[in-house]
């Protein structure tokens, strides 16, 4: 355990942040799934924007990798649009 009063507020505050950033990136996960496994064209493409957003807000304050969140929401969009 760390001997400084600064350490041990510190690892207050990561655990603090950690247990949020979980929360959002466990929701955005859920959302993806939810999305993949809609056949409905009509809900996909309602949900699609939302789900876009998201995951730009999670990659905006590094709780995902940009990257991540781009490779995302073209495969969704893919998906989506291969909807019959």
């Amino acid at each position: 355990m760390a001997n400084h009063k600064s350490s041990i507020k510190r690892i207050r505050q990561t655990d603090k942040k950690k247990l949020h950033n979980r929360y959002f990136a466990k929701t955005a996960r859920n959302a993806v799934r939810k999305l993949r496994s809609t056949t409905d064209k009509a809900a996909a493409t309602e949900m699609l924007p939302k789900i876009s957003a998201m995951l730009d807000k999670l990659a905006k304050r590094n709780i995902i990798h940009k990257n991540k969140a781009g490779n995302l929401k073209s495969k969704l969009t893919i998906f989506v649009n291969k909807l019959a």
